[in-house]
């Protein structure tokens, strides 16, 4: 039986970003994931905000154009409120591409990755696949989605706020319409959350999520029905490919880590509470996790492991569980209308822009511990 320093379970872009960083700090690592490809089974929309943009060394040739303008929907879809930027705040990108693009990187930097290899339980530093022979790991990461089994077995918390999401992408024909960034408030299709369109003039993706218990006709039913007239669509010029999927929305879970492992990405609840968010998240926390995890197998000393803690970092969510609280209670289209009506003045908009164009979506994790090799904070 072969033994590695790091197990990653789940090669999404949580997992093969914390396994470059621990394959760059000389660890043995090995990375697995049931799909055959990476381009199967992608369940985000793409969208990379500008912080991250500003923050993270991505391919910009895998990114589309910027987005700039974001129109606010009621439930009638009449007037939209319009919040302009004077800079790039979304890209969307090609994510098969970007997986691809990071399992290169991981690989380059030494770790291993085999896909078409299904994770089956760890216990005791023995782990077991479906489709390959099993190993021994001395830490294990859980990347492996808002679901995670990995958690489980490690004794570590698990998500239980989730909303559903799917949408459809396609491409569409170039130059039929200015990027921009279309969101409706509308619980009959999206209880709790939003509709959207976003186009960047290379694709189109359309998408609805809400709470699973309150989506009666079910997720697909209603976003085939969003997708019939939604404000900005334009026609596919090209193949449409369906996504969906989980997102959990109960901020950062609180027992992230134990001596035999840690979670990351979706796995560890970190997601915005408020937008929903994942991409940005999983960078930030991923360079924390591989820092944590590298120094306490260099040392052992498992008070090194509270610097993953999620109390800690799930306390600075309390202004957006709050707000995610409130926006979950906007149940009918009347209440939709009277808060959209509400971002009208120049209060509710300064407030919608601080959401859709601030910085602040998901806290910066990166003080929690310094990097031992150079002193800043791990990435």
């Amino acid at each position: 039986m072969q033994t590695v320093d790091v197990l990653v379970v789940g090669a999404g872009l949580a997992g093969l970003h914390t396994a470059r960083l621990l394959a760059l700090r000389e660890l043995n690592v090995l990375v697995v994931d049931r799909r055959r490809s990476l381009s199967a089974g992608i369940r985000t929309t793409g969208i990379f905000v500008r912080r991250t943009l500003d923050d993270f060394d991505l391919p910009d040739h895998l990114l589309g154009p910027g987005v700039r303008d974001v129109l606010l929907y009621p439930p009638s879809r009449r007037a939209p409120i319009r919040l302009t930027s004077d800079r790039d705040e979304y890209r969307v990108a090609d994510m098969a591409a970007v997986y691809e693009h990071a399992r290169r990187a991981a690989t380059s930097a030494g770790a291993r990755v085999l896909l078409g290899v299904r994770y089956v339980e760890a216990s005791r530093g023995s782990v077991r696949f479906a489709g390959a022979e099993p190993v021994t790991a001395r830490f294990v990461v859980g990347a492996d989605g808002a679901r995670s089994q990995v958690a489980r077995d490690l004794g570590l918390d698990v998500n239980r706020r989730f909303l559903l999401g799917a949408e459809i992408v396609h491409p569409v024909a170039p130059g039929t319409a200015t990027p921009a960034f279309h969101c409706v408030l509308d619980p009959r299709v999206a209880p709790g959350y939003l509709g959207w369109v976003i186009d960047d003039g290379r694709h189109a993706h359309v998408g609805v999520a809400g709470y699973p218990d309150v989506m009666r006709t079910g997720v697909r039913h209603l976003l085939d029905a969003f997708a019939a007239d939604a404000p900005g669509r334009t026609a596919p010029a090209g193949p449409v490919e369906r996504r969906g999927g989980p997102i959990p929305v109960g901020g950062v879970l609180r027992r992230l880590v134990c001596p035999a492992g840690l979670l990351v990405g979706d796995a560890a609840g970190a997601v915005s509470p408020l937008t929903a968010g994942g991409l940005d998240p999983c960078l930030r926390m991923s360079g924390l996790a591989a820092a944590v995890a590298a120094e306490y197998l260099r040392t052992g000393d498992r008070r090194i492991l509270s610097r993953y803690d999620g109390d800690a970092l799930r306390a600075r969510f309390r202004g957006r569980l709050l707000l995610r609280r409130v926006f979950a209670g906007i149940r009918s289209p009347a209440a939709a209308e009277a808060a959209v009506a509400a971002l009208r003045g120049r209060a509710g908009r300064a407030l919608a822009a601080r959401v859709l164009f601030g910085d602040g979506s998901f806290p910066d994790v990166g003080s929690r511990l310094a990097d031992p090799a150079t002193g800043h904070p791990g990435r």
